[in-house]
């Protein structure tokens, strides 16, 4: 898993230098945790250990070949001896190779679910296609902040489908399974300087799947705790058709619906009708008489999503019921609203 990893990463960063494993190296990237270091030697044992077994049996086939090979004149020979002492040494050595590893990846492992008591805590809902991430004061966002030098504990649940959670310089990977609650914790090191690392699904999540990115912004302790005050009063310092556009963000309508009124987002086809100037119409449905698009319209939309199916419109959107609270709601509708003008 972690090979793959590595690999995959190489594609998507610069080059960087083969020496000093805080640059990162062609196998991994960067060393941003405290779990890091234990991950990679791990890691450099395994591909260590298997480089070696591999150039030795490859150089004992090459000399075997030659050495044996077919000669005219030369018959088979029955010389066939048996060496205790070789099936010993053949048999103990990976033994303690295998215990070795096994010492390793289990120590490494207690210590990555082992999660200290001053963790401080973020929940994370995974939905397609976004990350929305809540910190203890309320505030909600799509990128991930968090504080230099202490433990992060990531509690997760999925809206939807499954999803994966995986920083690559943090060595942090968990999946995230509907219906239940994953957790996974780190810390990271204060660098000098504010930190900014990749952070991305890697659970095929649907069509959108690879857009589903984020960013992890790592600030000393004392700016992170500002920056959650003056970032909570900003939000509810907008007025609410502009909370409104923020929650159609970091909630994914964005990903289903445009507000331009096309039938693509950045490029990409959406399958949702566009919000553009749709206050006041009346629309045809599928299962339903035509109805005006108005504040109970759009509510019930919201929270029953499949009570009017747009003519012309899968029926696709899921309830957003129990995860919008009726000002919330009440912010879109206003969003929506303004979209008109």
């Amino acid at each position: 898993m972690t090979a793959m990893l590595g690999l995959c990463n190489v594609l998507e960063r610069p080059a960087v230098s083969l020496f000093g494993l805080q640059d990162g190296t062609f196998w991994l990237p960067p060393q941003r945790s405290t779990i890091a270091p234990a991950v990679d030697t791990l890691f450099y044992t395994l591909l260590g250990i298997s480089a070696f077994f591999f150039l030795l049996i490859l150089g004992l086939m090459t000399l075997f070949v030659i050495r044996y090979r077919y000669r005219p004149g030369v018959g088979p020979q029955s010389d066939v001896k048996h060496s205790t002492a070789l099936e010993i040494f053949w048999t103990v050595i990976p033994l303690m190779i295998v215990t070795y590893i096994f010492y390793q990846g289990f120590v490494g492992y207690v210590r990555m679910r082992t999660v200290p008591d001053n963790a401080y805590e973020i929940e994370v809902v995974a939905r397609q296609w976004k990350w929305i991430f809540q910190y203890e004061n309320g505030l909600e966002t799509n990128d991930l902040y968090v504080p230099a030098d202490r433990p992060v504990r990531l509690i997760m649940r999925s809206d939807d489908v499954i999803h994966s959670l995986w920083i690559p310089d943090f060595r942090v990977k968990m999946d995230i399974v509907p219906g239940r609650e994953t957790e996974t914790w780190f810390e990271a090191p204060w660098q000098g300087e504010t930190g900014r690392h990749a952070l991305r699904c890697t659970e095929y999540c649907g069509t959108s799947h690879y857009n589903m990115l984020a960013t992890v912004v790592v600030e000393q302790e004392a700016d992170f705790d500002q920056w959650l005050i003056d970032a909570l009063a900003k939000q509810q310092n907008k007025p609410p058709p502009e909370r409104g556009e923020d929650l159609y963000n970091r909630y994914g309508c964005i990903q289903c619906h445009s507000i331009d009124g096309t039938m693509e987002v950045g490029g990409v086809a959406v399958e949702g009708p566009s919000f553009k100037g749709i206050w006041g119409e009346t629309h045809e449905f599928s299962n339903a008489s035509d109805t005006e698009v108005n504040r109970e319209y759009i509510r019930e939309s919201i929270l029953d999503p499949s009570a009017k199916i747009r003519r012309g419109y899968p029926d696709k959107m899921t309830t957003y019921k129990g995860r919008l609270s009726d000002e919330q709601i009440s912010e879109i509708i206003a969003f929506i609203k303004s979209l008109k003008d």
